[in-house]
């Protein structure tokens, strides 16, 4: 790909790099009457992710992206607020319940953050529903789809409607009358139920006047309405509303006084105990089910619903009234993502996705010829994902392949990768998988695929206990002639075909012997017992990544002091551990020019005077999940880039297997310093600076600059010769 960048990108002088902002260096003295550990210089890491998420809804409300991708943003920042409670803040429960009260580098213990979250997140929960309510739902409407409330049926749909009922919902669900011989039940995790008050007896004399009905996962909440019956092309109706106008139906005989939907979140981290496991594969297996039924987190419940049944929810589920949020909407938005596929309207969505295929990759290319030539790199999704299935169906059917070795973290149910493998094990290569069977929300998928590998004859491992492997490699060992030689592809992001067409990600092919080497050895330290090798070229953690990058950071620093050029520049998705952050401040008051393009949580606060002046913080969201790990260091011009699997967390560095490996072709640095840092620095549309105050300000072009998309830019220039 070729770009032709505006200014404000790498290509600057070495004295705007080291002067770039006048009286932004700092003297040692000055330096050392700042004390870095100071609670105000650290953002909480979870008010960071909850920040992140209000960038997400705000792609929904932006009138410039097609109306049905901002539903999906939309439906994206539910999910994300989901997953945020089962983890992040089911986390802090149990800290504080344990008593667990050390504060993080910000001084907020688990509870003070707590109460934070609980004020921030009732916001973004009441935003969210206001965009659905107020702009979304009318936007759509003016596009002739529409949700029908009940009050809007005409006497036709109304029929449809009890029809429906009476066919489709009646006969799968199981309503719950409460009593002492029918206990309130225990919910699955996000499921959708009413509570329903009841006046009048039953057959069998009983009046409790509380029941219970929940609606079977299987069941669609969004239908849309037959076109014989409806005014326009895409009308729906909710499930809920469906039951809320039938829910008498359930019980004869008695009359409905009240019925309201709810939805409990549970605590879904799992737990295995890698002092106790002895089986890793049936440890995950067992902790699976106790996902579904995991301890109440958060109640939500429709905003009509009645405060007497609301504090008899809140009571059953041993909930404070902080985890309340009462919703004027359905209450898992997420469903609303059924919309995007039932409506057929190209023109409320992005143009469809064609990923390049570079000539050097191409359908009928020999791969082991084409990495023999040169070091190749796709950047997907701009560039197709295709090669990487085609380099492993090559490797099953080529007989000069002995062995093949990959890392799984997600892969997804139905996979081309998984595919390629089995067919080399029962081609008779030596196939080696190191699937990671905790890569959270996939375990099951992971499960599943481990055992068809080792059914296929594959040699499956989980890795080593107590850390999750989260690095992207593939080795595949072929002889010719006399000589054995490595062929290796490493990654920013995850073997999964679908993810790979929604996230950014590097991959890189290389036949350079050190790398092989190294990688070998990784591998080796996966699957067998041994003591940690020096390697030549591959950073791996937990054992040198983080040592390395502080080294590259001080370098940097180094070579300020002494006056000369000096720039780091770094990409990922979340910047937390606070070493690293200590080494960025450092490194900022000898005068190192810093970016940092950080798509989700960054602890990192920019802009603080003496101390990170020389620091400026973006976050880039747009129709692709921003995914890349790339690290420059300027190091006098002639610098190091590398690419990683790896974010800057302590889990990363501490707790995870990843690599972070060097780009070494000239041709290949320059392009991703182009396409991969200049254009995103360059980015006016897309990019959220973030300020000292902690708050992200959407970038805007001046009035003398052209709009900068840096998404857009790469879509546009997909194919272009690399």
């Amino acid at each position: 790909m070729t770009f032709l960048l505006q200014p404000g990108g790498l290509g600057v002088t070495a004295e705007e790099i080291v002067h770039n902002r006048p009286g932004h260096r700092h003297t040692a003295r000055g330096m050392d009457s700042i004390d870095l550990n100071q609670p105000s210089l650290y953002i909480n890491r979870e008010l960071s992710l909850l920040a992140f998420n209000k960038r997400v809804l705000e792609q929904a409300k932006d009138a410039a992206t097609p109306l049905l991708e901002r539903l999906k943003f939309l439906c994206i920042s539910s999910t994300n607020l989901d997953e945020f409670f089962e983890i992040r803040v089911s986390g802090l429960q149990e800290k504080q319940i344990s008593g667990a009260l050390q504060p993080g580098p910000d001084a907020l213990t688990p509870q003070d953050t707590l109460t934070q979250i609980g004020i921030e997140a009732h916001k973004l929960v009441a935003e969210q529903y206001r965009v659905l309510n107020d702009e979304l739902f009318p936007a759509l409407a003016k596009e002739r789809i529409r949700f029908l409330r009940r009050s809007d049926w005409t006497p036709k749909q109304a029929q449809w409607v009890q029809r429906h009922f009476t066919h489709e919902l009646l006969p799968v669900l199981s309503p719950l009358g409460l009593d002492p011989a029918h206990p309130f039940p225990r919910l699955l995790n996000k499921s959708l139920n009413f509570i329903v008050s009841l006046e009048g007896k039953d057959a069998f004399g009983r009046s409790s006047g509380v029941a219970i009905v929940q609606a079977p996962r299987s069941l669609p909440r969004v239908i849309q309405v037959p076109h014989s019956y409806s005014r326009g092309p895409n009308d729906f109706v909710f499930l809920t509303s469906i039951i809320h106008a039938h829910v008498g139906d359930l019980f004869p005989g008695m009359k409905v006084t009240g019925c309201y939907q709810f939805r409990v979140t549970r605590n879904s981290d799992l737990f295995v105990d890698d002092e106790e496991v002895e089986d890793l594969l049936r440890a995950v297996q067992g902790e699976l089910l106790s996902r579904r039924y995991g301890d109440e987190v958060r109640l939500e419940v429709a905003d009509n619903c009645s405060a007497e049944m609301t504090n008899f929810l809140l009571h059953k589920f041993d909930l404070d009234a902080v985890d309340l949020y009462q919703v004027n909407g359905p209450v898992n938005l997420n469903r609303l993502l059924a919309v995007y596929d039932l409506v057929d309207r190209p023109d409320l969505k992005y143009p469809p996705l064609s990923p390049a295929r570079p000539t050097s990759v191409g359908p009928e290319q020999n791969l082991f010829e084409a990495i023999q030539a040169r070091d190749i790199l796709l950047h997907h999704p701009f560039e197709s994902f295709l090669p990487v299935i085609d380099f492993l169906r090559q490797a099953a059917a080529d007989p000069q392949v002995l062995a093949i070795k990959q890392t799984l973290y997600r892969t997804g149910a139905e996979s081309a990768v998984v595919n390629a493998l089995v067919d080399a094990a029962r081609a008779g290569k030596e196939v080696t998988v190191v699937v990671e069977l905790r890569a959270r929300f996939d375990e099951e998928d992971n499960i599943k695929l481990a055992t068809r590998l080792q059914e296929a004859g594959a040699h499956v491992v989980y890795g080593v206990v107590g850390h999750k492997t989260h690095a992207k490699m593939i080795l595949v060992t072929r002889r010719e002639g006399r000589r054995l030689r490595h062929y290796v592809h490493l990654a920013t992001g995850n073997y999964h075909a679908r993810t790979a067409r929604l996230y950014t990600d590097y991959g890189l092919f290389t036949c350079d012997r050190a790398i092989g080497e190294d990688i070998h050895r990784v591998f080796q330290l996966l699957t067998s017992l041994g003591r940690v090798k020096k390697l030549k070229k591959i950073l791996q953690a937990p054992f040198a990544l983080h040592k390395e990058l502080l080294r590259l950071i001080e370098r940097e620093a180094d070579h300020a002091r002494a006056g000369k050029p000096a720039r780091i520049i770094a990409k990922m998705n979340a910047l937390i551990e606070p070493q690293i952050i200590r080494a960025l401040y450092q490194a900022s008051q000898a005068g190192v020019k810093i970016d940092l393009i950080i798509r989700g949580v960054c602890c990192l606060r920019p802009g603080v005077p003496g101390v990170s002046d020389n620091i400026q913080v973006r976050s880039v969201i747009g129709r692709f999940l921003e995914h890349t790990r790339v690290f420059y260091f300027h190091n006098q011009g002639d610098y190091d880039l590398y690419l990683s699997s790896a974010d800057w967390m302590d889990r990363n560095f501490f707790q995870r297997v990843e690599v972070c490996f060097p780009i070494d072709d000239h041709g290949l640095r320059n392009r991703i310093v182009k396409e991969g840092l200049d254009l995103y620095l360059a980015d006016n549309t897309q990019s959220w600076v973030l300020n000292k105050d902690g708050e992200y300000r959407r970038a805007k072009p001046a009035s003398n600059q052209k709009p900068r998309n840096a998404q857009a830019t790469l879509l546009e220039h997909r194919g272009a010769p690399s």
